[in-house]
């Protein structure tokens, strides 16, 4: 499934500006290229998810909801089965933004449920989703969104996180690891070297915990460079988790 920038410009135009004679600026139509590509993951998990029931989608650490909300009114609501939205966002300016333009959105048989609260709240969370996406999530916060992804046992995880900071736990390991192997302190050299173990432990640790991860480019690094997704879906398949286990006890050390 695909999306027209024209089309994705117009409904961020439409629920997040909505004034005449105004238009997007460079930043947002940025934003519609990203969402073309999240997007698009986004369909194909809802399509690969045989889900008799209300399918659940969580935008995690969601800002305005973009990707919440552009699901719901193009990938969702076009279905014609229940739905619902459940958003978790901690900034009371983006919460208010998102709600404000839940009003103005072409979805009117759709739940959308806006939590204010922090990710790391696990009374935020809703139990079992299909899905929880995650755009951009900074430094810890994507790690803790993959904890509480596997503590409510949702289904499908679509990561894109953004940049590591130091309180990233697998960063602080990453550097000992740069120090043990003699790396120079050539701060691009340490900061590709670090931005790789981040990378493995997330992945290894999805792996452990069950999920079937794959990790892919979502869009060209001229859009952003914060450009990879995680794409893991929970199948539990043991021989895979004692894998990925032993190689995450060997990454840590």
């Amino acid at each position: 499934m695909t999306f027209a920038r024209a089309q994705l410009d117009e409904i961020l135009h439409r629920l997040f500006i909505d004034a005449p004679a105004t238009s997007l600026r460079d930043e947002d139509r940025r934003k519609s290229d990203e969402m073309a590509g999240l997007l698009a993951e986004v369909a194909a998990a809802v399509a690969r998810r045989a889900c008799k029931g209300e399918f659940v989608l969580v935008d995690a650490a969601a800002g305005k909801a973009y990707v919440g909300l552009l699901a719901a009114e193009l990938i969702l609501a076009p279905r014609g089965r229940p739905a619902r939205v459940h958003v978790i966002e901690r900034e009371p300016g983006r919460v208010a933004a998102c709600r404000d333009a839940i009003a103005r959105l072409r979805a009117p048989s759709l739940a959308i449920e806006v939590v204010a609260a922090d990710v790391a709240d696990p009374a935020a969370w809703p139990s079992e989703p299909d899905l929880v996406v995650a755009l951009h999530a900074c430094g810890q916060a994507s790690d803790v969104i993959i904890d509480q992804s596997l503590a409510v046992r949702a289904r499908t995880l679509l990561l894109v996180p953004c940049c590591t900071s130091k309180d990233v736990s697998a960063a602080a390991l990453a550097q000992r690891r740069a120090d043990q192997l003699g790396m120079p302190r050539h701060a691009e050299v340490r900061r590709r070297f670090i931005q790789s173990v981040v990378d493995a432990e997330r992945t290894l640790r999805l792996e452990a915990a069950g999920w079937q991860s794959t990790v892919v480019s979502f869009v060209a690094p001229t859009v952003t460079p914060h450009n990879l997704l995680w794409r893991a879906e929970r199948v539990g398949e043991p021989g895979r988790m004692a894998e990925a286990a032993e190689q995450l006890a060997r990454l840590r050390g």
